[in-house]
């Protein structure tokens, strides 16, 4: 008898008609994840920063699943940032909006012009937040660079800081980031901040990046290089 030829079968998502009846139309909020590099390659070395698409971040450092979180503070009022939100949420925590506050306005009175990194110990999650200087409205992505130069170095040489996820700044109501011309940056401009400044550790991108598509996306930056080619006209 002859073999049958082998046909590789398209692979299934989910149990009985599951998969026709998830099949998503462009009204609905979606994603178009794209694949980049070799899954059957890899290295010891930290050399990209994961976008951690569809995920929710909240429920993700409440199941403990980081030991560190990067967001913004600042020295007016965070009653709408996440850094009180999470000292409201883990019942153990000491802080909330009127003593981070409080504590962030401390420090920036003494360097109202400085960039600083505050630690904020929350018991199941240690927050580094960046200050936003005493004298600005906003954070820019020169302030992205020197406060994540400074969190790169406190959390590659601290395994007991890792695993790191980071907010990415992008939609924020309490500590909005803008580019030079005073414009919200794109995603790419961020990640690319925060890894020239040495970071490795997961981001969140905002609720708003879920409805993209049809626009493609990575889960890993750097982005590969076939999309520099692309935006250069080849391909």
């Amino acid at each position: 008898m002859t073999a049958k030829p082998y046909t590789e079968l398209q692979p299934k998502i989910y149990d009985g008609d599951g998969d026709v009846l998830m099949e998503a139309d462009r009204q609905a909020n979606r994603l178009v994840i794209m694949p980049s590099g070799d899954p059957r390659k890899a290295t010891k070395e930290r050399d990209q920063i994961r976008i951690q698409w569809g995920q929710f971040l909240l429920s993700d450092m409440m199941a403990r699943r980081y030991r560190t979180l990067v967001c913004g503070v600042n020295p007016e009022d965070n009653s709408h940032g996440i850094i009180s939100t999470i000292g409201e949420m883990i019942p153990t925590s000491q802080w909330d909006n009127e003593s981070i506050t409080k504590y962030a306005n401390d420090y920036a009175q003494r360097a109202p012009d400085k960039v600083m990194v505050l630690k904020f110990d929350m018991d199941e999650v240690n927050v580094l937040a960046l200050l936003r200087p005493l004298n600005q409205d906003v954070f820019t992505l020169k302030d992205l660079q020197s406060g994540f130069s400074k969190i790169a170095d406190m959390v590659e040489r601290r395994w007991d800081r890792m695993p790191c996820a980071s907010v990415s700044f992008l939609g924020a109501k309490s500590n909005r980031l803008v580019d030079e011309n005073g414009n919200e940056p794109t995603f790419e401009s961020v990640l690319r901040t925060v890894y020239e400044s040495g970071y490795r550790g997961d981001m969140y991108p905002s609720l708003r990046m879920w409805e993209i598509a049809p626009t493609g996306v990575f889960a890993t930056y750097p982005f590969p290089s076939s999309l520099n080619v692309m935006r250069s006209g080849g391909y």
